[in-house]
């Protein structure tokens, strides 16, 4: 059990029988009256985020989230298969729980698995991950229609924006939160 008063974005909390992440909080003290903690909550399993308030000192009940680092397997068709580094264990993730992060998985890479006695609950990456470009249209240099960018393809199949001076085989750094181009890998 903790207080309102101990919140931390990325702790999880256990409210009404569910799990909630906090993504935001505030606190804070109007002219009359108690103080509030003002919370913007996602839902870990369903993604549904809400703004809830609570009074200040209100006890919650934070949940017990282990988060391991595993390593990326393979994908059977149906489910992500995860090794734990430390134990070797091996465990399946469905496509929901891991979801767009599989736009930027490889073998062998890792990623950080949180679960909640036993029951994988999400998969973190790395804020940035290196690809390879697989396929991208040559750019011309007097071309821009399309603001300078161009769509190309990364070695997981992922489409995004690149700019115009990127080709196909380079490594590029992509922002796993959007999807979206950072820079040029320098080899």
């Amino acid at each position: 059990m903790a207080t309102t008063n101990d919140l931390k974005n990325g702790m999880v909390l256990n409210l009404d029988g569910q799990l909630w992440s906090v993504v935001w909080f505030q606190h804070h003290k109007p002219g009359k009256g108690g103080a509030i903690m003002r919370t913007k909550l996602k839902n870990v399993l369903s993604g549904k985020v809400v703004d809830k308030t609570f009074n200040a000192d209100v006890k919650v009940d934070v949940a017990n989230v282990d988060k391991r680092t595993m390593s990326y397997l393979y994908n059977d068709g149906s489910s992500y298969v995860f090794m734990d580094s430390s134990t070797y264990e091996q465990t399946h993730l469905s496509p929901e729980t891991v979801g767009d992060a599989s736009h930027f998985l490889l073998e062998n890479q890792e990623a950080i698995v949180a679960m909640h006695e036993g029951i994988p609950l999400y998969l973190e990456l790395p804020a940035s991950v290196e690809l390879l470009i697989d396929y991208t249209e040559p750019g011309l240099q007097g071309d821009r229609s399309t603001g300078g960018t161009k769509p190309a393809r990364l070695e997981t199949g992922y489409d995004i924006a690149v700019p115009l001076f990127i080709t196909a085989g380079e490594k590029v750094r992509v922002d796993t939160r959007d999807g979206s181009y950072l820079s040029r890998v320098s080899s």
